[in-house]
């Protein structure tokens, strides 16, 4: 059964910066590109960034270029997003996801950018 548990979330000043991480299990995490994703109350569910099963190919939002980085440990099944320079739009439910398991989601993580 995969699980993918975040965790890291919380609320922080703009310009401020978190580290969120995704533990993943049930599955051959080393094998599968893995995503982060986020929504914002009243919002769709937006691709945040992308990572490839070695962590050599990243993509990321518009949005967030320059400010956030995707990486993995596939030692540890965990990926991890580092966001700096956060605004009030980054506020949202930041969750995992592998585009090959759609139907599997993590609980989110809440992450609120505000004075």
């Amino acid at each position: 059964q995969v699980q993918l548990v975040e965790s890291g979330g919380g609320l922080v000043q703009p310009g401020g910066s978190l580290r969120l991480s995704c533990a993943a299990s049930g599955f051959t995490f080393g094998s599968y590109v893995m995503s982060w994703y986020r929504q914002a109350p009243g919002k769709e569910r937006e691709l945040v960034a992308s990572i490839s099963p070695g962590g050599g190919n990243t993509n990321y939002a518009d949005s967030v270029k320059g400010r956030f980085t995707i990486s993995r440990d596939n030692a540890k099944n965990t990926m991890y997003l580092q966001m700096n320079s956060l605004k009030p739009e980054d506020t949202a439910v930041y969750y995992c996801r592998s585009p090959s398991f759609p139907t599997f989601w993590g609980q989110g993580t809440q992450v609120t950018v505000s004075s």
